[in-house]
């Protein structure tokens, strides 16, 4: 996660695949596509609904900030997919929080495959 703050901007960036590679038990936050329009994604394990990171993911649109999502399969991929602006859309839990995110733009239905394969 950066936050671009002059640009009113949430980066996340984050890899679906975390079976290999430096994923502590702490950093296997599950993420993954559960539709073309929607991505499941967990913040770090420190942030909490009502804290300052959280209130800013559930909060963006009306502070007229935006999030855009980026993701990989797997960590030897060197390039991040850049899956575009997501919408705030509900959260379950903190410490993480596992947040639903809409996508502007849904996946393609090629990628959407590749990416439930991954997490599969």
């Amino acid at each position: 996660m950066y936050e671009a703050k002059e640009a009113g901007a949430d980066l996340l960036a984050f890899t679906l695949d975390k079976s290999s590679g430096g994923f502590s038990p702490t950093t296997r936050y599950r993420d993954y596509a559960i539709s073309r329009n929607l991505i499941h994604w967990e913040s770090q394990s420190s942030t909490r609904a009502d804290g300052s990171t959280g209130l800013r993911y559930q909060n963006h649109v009306r502070e007229g900030r935006t999030i855009q999502l980026f993701t990989r399969l797997r960590t030897d991929d060197r390039a991040f997919w850049f899956l575009g602006p997501a919408t705030y859309r509900s959260h379950v839990g903190e410490r993480p929080m596992a947040i639903t995110w809409e996508l502007e733009h849904p996946l393609s239905g090629d990628l959407y495959q590749s990416f439930a394969a991954a997490v599969a």
